[in-house]
């Protein structure tokens, strides 16, 4: 099974860089979609559907902004849009998928500012985060997937010393990524590859794709009888139309 998640930065504008030709190439068994901005009939109809797919939004009250979305194969027994948190359920940042065998989330975590104005609110985003999990994580295992807005360690981002202060590296915020560690939650990605140099995101400026100046903040987590099961963990940066590119993993 191979699961992808793609902080697309836009739904419509991904979808006029070729994304529908990319998802059908690509077969993914279930595909999670981070930063959507759009709701309803803003979203292009032959992505409504996709044949062989059942897909699942979560928008955002705010027309385009946030929201999240899931496109997989096999039908889900229930969805559920909201985490507990009221301004980040209104944003769309939550996507709760219950499968037959385990429970999948998608998550967009805020970003929590550039000046940190918001980061705050990014915090108690987490710490309602880790509230429901430790509530779920008894009753299935569980695949974590999203935009964490979060490097985690040095070798998450391409210059962590510059960085260190600012937002997406304070160590507040690191902090939260240990504390899911904590609770058995593991980043796939580094099951497969230690080394840095690979990364999710990077800002739009001074040519930092070309030039792999980046941040991993996208993960995929899951818990110990998934992370059994893993084949591989990995990032397609190769896969333009975002800031952001897919990651994925593969589950024997």
């Amino acid at each position: 099974m191979k699961i992808i998640s793609w902080n697309v930065n836009g739904l419509r504008s991904v979808y006029n860089k070729g994304f529908l030709n990319w998802f059908k190439k690509c077969k993914p068994d279930i595909l999670c979609l981070q930063e959507i901005k759009a709701a309803g009939d803003k979203i292009p109809a032959d992505l409504k559907k996709i044949k062989g797919y059942s897909c699942c939004f979560s928008h955002a009250k705010k027309p385009g902004y946030s929201g999240t979305a899931v496109f997989c194969r096999e039908r889900p027994l229930n969805m559920r849009t909201k985490m507990g948190l009221e301004q980040f359920d209104s944003e769309g940042r939550f996507l709760r998928l219950d499968f037959k065998k385990f429970i999948l989330i998608n998550v967009y975590l805020p970003h929590g500012g550039r000046q940190k104005e918001k980061l705050d609110y990014k915090l108690s985003a987490y710490k309602e985060l880790f509230v429901y999990l430790k509530k779920i994580k008894s009753k299935k295992p569980v695949i974590l997937a999203g935009d964490f807005n979060i490097a985690h360690t040095e070798s998450d981002l391409a210059r962590p010393k510059q960085n260190r202060d600012n937002i997406m590296f304070t160590p507040e915020e690191r902090k939260q990524l240990d504390i899911l560690e904590q609770m058995k939650f593991k980043d796939s990605f580094r099951i497969f590859h230690k080394d840095g140099g690979h990364y999710s995101w990077w800002p739009y400026m001074a040519s930092c794709r070309a030039r792999n100046l980046g941040w991993r903040i996208d993960y995929i987590f899951t818990t110990p009888s998934i992370t059994k099961k893993l084949a591989a963990g990995f990032i397609l940066p190769e896969v333009m139309g975002s800031d952001h590119c897919p990651v994925a993993i593969r589950i024997k």
